[in-house]
């Protein structure tokens, strides 16, 4: 089997999948996965579509992640894997789209308004 790759995106964060038959090997930017993601919540969330599947030691994954925070490059990485996978094996698509593994989360940071302190908030109002 060849290298299969994908792209999966989440806030402002990129992630470039690799993937490819292994043993279970998955390198973030060039670290470890446990060293890249220190905390066993993002991990846990990285890992959810090779779970579901049952795959988990089957396949070596490479990472290129940019932008964003540890959450939307966990999140990001997810989509990526569930993508890469789907390009392997197509019947594996409604398991992953039943637990919702397959679509971007569209939400985005809303736009700083000029003449205001964030995008929503105001100054205070002073009557007098």
């Amino acid at each position: 089997m060849e290298t299969v790759n994908a792209v999966g995106r989440r806030k402002t964060a990129i992630a470039r999948v690799f993937l490819k038959e292994g043993n279970g090997n998955i390198i973030v930017n060039k670290k470890s996965l446990e060293e890249y993601f220190p905390l066993t919540t993002l991990r846990y969330v990285v890992k959810q579509p090779l779970e579901l599947l049952g795959v988990t030691g089957q396949y070596d994954i490479n990472v290129n992640v940019c932008g964003g925070g540890f959450n939307g490059q966990a999140e990001a990485l997810r989509l990526g894997i569930a993508r890469a996978l789907v390009k392997v094996n197509a019947e594996d698509k409604p398991k992953l789209k039943a637990a919702g593994f397959m679509t971007r989360d569209p939400r985005e940071v809303e736009r700083k308004k000029p003449g205001r302190p964030g995008a929503r908030k105001r100054f205070q109002f002073s009557k007098r």
